[in-house]
């Protein structure tokens, strides 16, 4: 018999108990059944499902669109459960579309460029990301760097990961023409229109220059008229793989600004140290300014406390942590 404080979780037809603290999607796994996931955080949507019998608490719905939620969508990996819970998996009209391959492009040993056509257009703002699922189920987030107003496309950055299911498949194996899945856009990362002549400071490390790249161009697009900064970061010169795009847009706009920064190596062009060490060693003062910050987890959740105590307001710090699944054992780029 379980216990008082345990509930009963069917998903698909199969039951698990989720212990006192334990999530939906803890329980789940520690029962073996399967269930998509990625981040386990509450910020990719990867495991967005749909309660059918029970109540799921408000917080579990953070971040899914009204229409969703009206219609019993929740986040399992942040669901601590108040009762017991009959779940499915997402129904594919209320979530997914399909999209086309159109370019797949090597623009490191490591990261790849995909630009994609949905088959109905989505409405995004450049630095929200998307979920992509194959064929067979499994499924990733990837943040946007097209911005809407500027590219007819989706474009994607995917960094191979080591033991990267999804993105060793998308390097190594996905061609022009094939289909995928995408559900989204989704995030809260990307430029706001308010505040035209407010100075940007963007860091990124490895991919994480996906979405800020999106950023700064729909903020230039918008007639940003601040100054903005981007630094990004990663520990060879090799990694810099934005980076003589990203030196023709600083040449070509007077208020954009663009840092390369290495770990690893010294060269000419960039400077030496970590992107966030530089920026903030550059911009002490962040009072009044508005911070964007992608890529390495604990990278970004430290430099959002040191942006803060620089004087930057909470709610002008943006942050996207690259969350994978317990892929990153190894140090960062």
């Amino acid at each position: 018999m379980p216990d008082a404080s345990t509930f009963r979780i069917t998903y698909g037809g199969e039951d698990a108990e989720c212990l006192p603290g334990e999530t939906v999607l803890q329980g789940l796994l520690r029962a073996e059944i399967d269930i998509p996931y990625s981040c386990g955080n509450g910020l990719c949507l990867t495991c967005i499902s749909k309660v059918e019998q029970g109540n799921v608490p408000a917080d579990s719905q953070i971040g899914i669109k009204d229409t969703l939620r009206a219609q019993g969508y929740f986040l399992p990996c942040v669901c601590e459960p108040t009762e017991d819970l009959v779940v499915a998996p997402p129904e594919d009209a209320a979530l997914f579309g399909r999209a086309i391959v159109m370019r797949v492009e090597h623009l490191s040993e490591n990261i790849c460029r995909v630009q994609l056509m949905p088959a109905t257009p989505l409405y995004y703002r450049a630095g929200q990301f998307i979920n992509l699922r194959r064929s067979d189920g499994l499924t990733r987030a990837y943040s946007l760097t097209s911005v809407p107003s500027l590219d007819p496309y989706l474009e994607l950055h995917v960094k191979r990961l080591p033991r990267g299911g999804m993105s060793n498949w998308i390097y190594n194996d996905l061609k022009p023409g094939e289909a995928l899945d995408i559900q989204g856009p989704n995030g809260s990362c990307f430029y706001i229109p308010d505040k035209r002549a407010q100075p940007l400071l963007l860091i990124g490390n490895g991919s994480g220059l996906s979405p800020l790249m999106g950023i700064a161009r729909d903020a230039l697009y918008d007639g940003h008229t601040g100054q903005i900064h981007l630094y990004h970061g990663t520990r060879k010169y090799g990694g810099l793989y934005m980076d003589s795009d990203l030196r023709k847009l600083d040449s070509e706009c007077d208020n954009f600004n663009y840092t390369a920064c290495l770990s690893r190596e010294e060269t000419s062009e960039s400077r030496y140290g970590r992107a966030e060490d530089v920026a903030l060693a550059d911009h002490p003062d962040l009072a009044g300014w508005r911070v964007y910050l992608c890529g390495y987890p604990p990278m970004v959740r430290d430099t959002q406390r040191r942006a803060f105590l620089a004087g930057a307001a909470l709610p002008d710090i943006f942050i996207d942590p690259f969350e994978l699944r317990d892929l990153r054992k190894e140090p960062r780029d």
